[in-house]
């Protein structure tokens, strides 16, 4: 892991951001010799809620038919309904 003082970081701060984030290697910065900060590449995240956990499960048999049959319902049973 890449140390550079704290003045030199200053001095080059964008720059040392940029190159974190294209090789990913984390750089810690010194006062005076003493880890102070550790600048790390930030996780991405999605910025759109709808569709984040795509292809993350998958939907098997029917997802809309009751998990009971209708003959077994008792509360159509109780209304003299038909399943």
């Amino acid at each position: 892991m890449k140390q550079i003082p704290a003045g030199e970081f200053k001095a080059r701060c964008l720059a040392i951001m940029d190159k974190v984030r294209a090789t990913g290697e984390p750089v810690v910065i010194t006062k005076r010799g003493q880890p102070v900060v550790e600048v790390v590449p930030a996780n991405e995240q999605p910025d759109d809620l709808f569709g984040f956990m795509a292809g993350e499960i998958d939907i098997v048999g029917d997802i809309e038919a009751p998990a009971v049959p209708l003959k077994q319902w008792t509360a159509l049973k109780e209304t003299g309904r038909k399943g």
